[in-house]
C-alpha cells in the first residue's frame, strides 16, 4: 500500500476515533439524563464515526466512489436514525419500568421484614402478660373474687388486643394479593360518613371527644364496606390522638371531580418528616413503638389497610396538617349520574 494510502486510512482512523471520542464525552454528560439519549447517541456515534472516517480517508474529493458510498451511508442513516429513535426510547421505558419495579420490590421486601419485626415484638407483649396471668390464676398466687375478676378482664383485653393484630395482618394479607380486587357501586358519601360515625360516637364519648358531623352528600363509586371499613380506620385514629375536650369532624363534599371525606383531629400536628410514613404497615411516629394501654391499637396497620382498600376501589388517601391538628382526605371518583 503506498504512502499516502497510508497517510489517508491513518487520518480516517484518527477522524473515526476523535467522533468516538467525543460521543463518549457526550454520554458521559448525559448519562444523567434522560436514557432514551443515551441509547440514541451509542446508535448513532458509530455511524457519524463511519462516515467521518471515509470522507477523510477519500480527501473529501467527490469521487463517483465516494459520491456511491456517501449515497450508501445515506441511506443507512435514514434507515438507522428513526429505528435509533424507537429502539431507543422502548428500550428506554423497559430500563426503567425494571428498575422501578426492581425498587418496588426491594422496598416491599423491606417493609415486610420490617413488619414482621414489629409484630413479632407486638406480639410478645400480650402474649407474655395472658401466660402470666393465667399462671398466677392457676397457681392460687391470685385467689381473691375481686382480683380473679380483675385478671379475667385484663386476659379479656390481652386476647381482643391479639385479635384485632390477627385481624389486621389478615387485612394487610388479603390486600396486598396480587389478583385484590374489590366491586364497586355507586355509594351516598354522607350516608357511609353517618354510619361511621354512629359506630365511633362511642369511643368518642369514652375519650370524651366531641364527634362532628358536617357536609353535603356526593355519589361516588366505591365498594361500601370497604370504604366504610377504612374512614372507620381514619375517625378511629383521630379519637385515639385527640385529647379530651376536644373536637373530631368528618366532613363530606366535592372537590373537582372527586367526592371527599376530611377527618379533622386535634392532635397537635404531625412533624412533617413523619407526614410521608404515616401509611406503611407498623409506621406509629414512635421509636418505642409503644401500644395503646387501653389496647385499642392494631399492630400500627390501620391507617396501611385504609390506604390499601382506598386504592383497590380507584381512590386515594392524603394527610395533612391543619391549626392544632391534621386532616386525613379520602377522594373517590364521583359517580357520572348524580342526583
Amino acid at each position: 500500500m503506498a504512502s499516502d494510502d497510508l497517510r489517508a486510512v491513518a487520518l480516517g482512523m484518527l477522524c473515526s476515533l476523535i467522533v468516538v471520542g467525543a460521543g463518549a464525552l457526550a454520554l458521559r454528560a448525559v448519562r444523567q439524563r434522560a436514557l432514551a439519549v443515551s441509547l440514541l447517541l451509542l446508535t448513532l456515534v458509530p455511524l457519524v464515526a463511519i462516515v467521518a472516517g471515509v470522507a477523510v480517508t477519500s480527501g473529501f474529493m467527490f469521487t463517483a466512489e465516494l459520491r456511491r458510498t456517501t449515497l450508501v451511508w445515506l441511506g443507512v442513516a435514514l434507515v438507522c436514525l428513526p429505528a435509533a429513535v424507537l429502539l431507543g426510547r422502548m428500550l428506554a421505558r423497559r430500563i426503567v419500568w425494571e428498575r422501578e419495579a426492581l425498587e418496588r420490590e426491594r422496598a416491599a421486601e423491606a417493609s415486610r421484614r420490617e413488619l414482621m419485626t414489629w409484630l413479632s415484638h407486638d406480639l410478645r407483649t400480650p402474649v407474655a402478660g395472658i401466660r402470666a396471668m393465667s399462671e398466677a390464676l392457676e397457681d392460687g398466687i391470685v385467689s381473691g373474687p375481686h382480683d380473679v375478676r380483675d385478671y379475667a378482664r385484663r386476659i379479656r383485653s390481652e386476647s381482643v388486643r391479639l385479635g384485632r393484630m390477627v385481624d389486621d395482618l389478615f387485612e394487610m394479607s388479603r390486600i396486598t394479593a396480587p389478583r385484590f380486587r374489590l366491586l364497586t357501586e355507586p355509594v351516598s358519601l354522607a350516608m357511609l360518613a353517618d354510619e361511621v360515625v354512629a359506630w365511633a360516637r362511642a369511643q368518642a364519648d369514652a375519650g370524651r371527644v366531641t364527634l362532628e358531623r358536617r357536609g353535603v352528600d356526593a355519589i361516588v363509586v366505591a365498594a361500601p364496606d370497604e370504604l366504610a371499613r377504612a374512614l372507620a380506620n381514619l375517625v378511629a385514629n383521630a379519637l385515639r390522638h385527640t385529647p379530651a375536650d376536644e373536637v373530631v369532624r368528618v366532613l363530606t363534599g366535592v372537590d373537582g371531580t372527586a367526592g371527599r371525606i376530611d377527618v379533622v383531629d386535634a392532635c397537635g400536628g404531625i412533624p412533617e418528616a413523619d407526614l410521608p410514613h404515616l401509611f406503611e404497615p407498623g409506621y406509629r411516629g414512635t421509636l418505642a413503638r409503644e401500644t395503646d394501654p387501653g389496647g385499642e391499637s392494631g399492630a400500627g396497620m390501620g391507617l396501611a389497610i385504609a390506604a390499601g382498600l382506598l386504592h383497590a376501589q380507584g381512590g386515594a388517601v392524603g394527610v395533612r396538617n391543619v391549626p392544632g391538628g391534621c386532616c386525613f382526605s379520602i377522594r373517590m371518583p364521583l359517580d357520572r349520574v348524580q342526583p
